[in-house]
């Protein structure tokens, strides 16, 4: 769901995980946890206060006896110990991003009340550097965002889709060790509670965006009992069933919601990256334009691909919508394409750093819910939702690699539920690509009385401090300094 940066979606993860009525077998008491030794944090303009530590985990939970595996936290600590009220997880998208340097860049964006009431705590979860790495060794066209997300061949066809799925999963598998059968929600869950007791902390507060959201969920689900604040911001839907198909299957209706908002920016007078003169032109042109580079694909030096394809296209159209200052970039990129020409790719993370998300993400996406095997059901959906949807032509129900993923899931992915405490706060944009709105409200659904809800009348991807508006961001804000929630869903003007 959440991208690596602004302008590198993270694999076919934009999405998420969730499956039957019983949960795991993880909120039995842990083991005692030795104590955290703190020294400095890798990394370049990290705020010195940071600290960080490695906590020594299973890798397989059914097996707490056998392999262990490190995971890395990170620690700013509060501001003014004498207002202290406990320690802030900060949960990252993904699956496959990591919040290690977050208490020093976006914890830094924190009103200072928040900054004295709590510890800021980042992690690195299972699998991801520099804690306890995965890998997968895909060829490097394999990870172009359009090869992890993928899209159908311009005809529709969904075959080479399962070609390339088969190819990277076997990947995944032989170069992914046993710990690529252990990545996985439930996992990062229990986790999360050995980094609390690692942390001495009685209960956890959290702020999770994106995927985060739903690891905060599971976590609060098998610990309720352990957690204080949780700010859950930017919510995917947690069918118990589809998971991440289901998030996926999102970006039909969020790219529907925002992209009339890019159409009347892209149409309004006096805009320098004008692309029509009215909204309704800017979508058919776009239309047009994807199916023209479909046919005759223009030359991108220095991308992956080294092509502007409709697919490319599109692409950027769904990276673009995250954040309205990526509007820009899609005008440009349109109204250059229609000369005949491309604009160079923007950057794109280091390729080591791109093979332990995709890892990260693979294992997540494809060992919390079993994935359709058949060619034939991908087809169906595809079929339907290009009919149905054509901005995103069939991509978000398309086969990922876990169409062909060798291992199967080994519990249920984990049921959210009404039980639990009431000490849950959602935001969520009212227009959000990644995360829209219609499967917020499932998630607000499934968490019944132990939530409320905050509906930002905003347009982008996370809302918190981000892309949101000051009534939401007040509205937060109190709730973590004061425990304040509104007595029943809001929305924020």
């Amino acid at each position: 769901m959440k991208q690596i940066t602004r302008n590198t979606a993270l694999v076919a993860t934009a999405a998420a995980v969730l499956a039957g009525p019983s949960s795991p077998p993880a909120a039995s008491a842990a083991p005692a946890v030795r104590p955290l030794e703190w020294g400095r944090c890798a990394g370049p303009d990290l705020d010195p206060r940071q600290r960080c530590a490695t906590v020594e985990v299973p890798m397989d939970y059914a097996d707490p006896a056998g392999p262990r595996i490190g995971i890395v936290v990170s620690r700013i600590p509060s501001e003014n110990p004498a207002a202290r009220r406990g320690a802030l997880l900060m949960i990252p998208g993904g699956p496959g991003g990591t919040s290690v340097d977050a208490p020093s860049e976006k914890g830094q964006r924190l009103p200072r009340a928040v900054r004295e009431a709590y510890d800021l705590i980042g992690f690195a979860p299972r699998g991801n550097t520099p804690s306890t790495a995965v890998g997968c060794g895909l060829q490097y066209a394999d990870l172009a965002t359009s090869r992890l997300r993928p899209w159908p061949a311009p005809d529709g066809s969904v075959a080479d889709n399962m070609l390339s799925a088969r190819r990277m999963s076997d990947a995944c598998a032989s170069n992914g060790g046993e710990l690529i059968r252990h990545i996985g929600t439930a996992n990062v869950a229990r986790d999360i509670d050995r980094v609390r007791a690692a942390l001495g902390e009685p209960r956890l507060s959290a702020w999770g965006v994106s995927y985060g959201t739903y690891v905060g969920a599971v976590y609060g689900q098998l610990y309720p009992h352990r957690t204080d604040r949780i700010v859950l911001d930017s919510n995917g839907d947690p069918d118990p069933v589809r998971v991440q198909r289901a998030w996926l299957a999102g970006f039909e209706r969020g790219v529907e919601d925002v992209f009339p908002e890019f159409a009347a920016w892209a149409s309004a007078p006096g805009n320098p990256d004008r692309v029509a003169r009215t909204a309704a032109q800017v979508r058919s042109r776009f239309l047009s334009l994807a199916a023209r580079l479909d046919r005759a694909p223009l030359p991108r030096p220095g991308a992956n691909p080294p092509v502007l394809d409709g697919n490319e296209l599109r692409q950027a159209m769904l990276s673009a919508l995250y954040d309205p200052d990526g509007f820009a970039d899609l005008a440009r990129l349109m109204r250059a394409a229609e000369r005949g020409t491309a604009l160079p790719a923007p950057p794109s993370p280091p390729e080591e750093l791109l093979q332990n998300a995709t890892a990260v993400g693979a294992g997540t996406i494809c060992n919390d819910a079993a994935w359709p095997r058949s060619a034939e059901v991908y087809q169906r959906d595809v079929t339907d939702s290009r009919a149905a949807y054509p901005l995103t032509a069939g991509m978000p129900r398309n086969a990922m690699l876990c169409a062909a993923w060798p291992y199967r899931p080994r519990q249920q992915a984990v049921r959210i539920t009404g039980d639990g405490p009431s000490n849950v706060l959602l935001v969520q944009n009212e227009r959000d690509v990644a995360t829209p709105l219609s499967g917020a409200l499932r998630m607000r659904q499934a968490l019944g009385r132990r939530a409320v809800m905050v509906t930002v009348d905003a347009t982008g991807h996370d809302a918190y401090l981000a892309n949101g508006n000051a009534c939401g961001d007040r509205t937060v804000t109190d709730f973590l300094t004061s425990g304040r929630r509104p007595d029943m869903d809001v929305r924020c003007a």
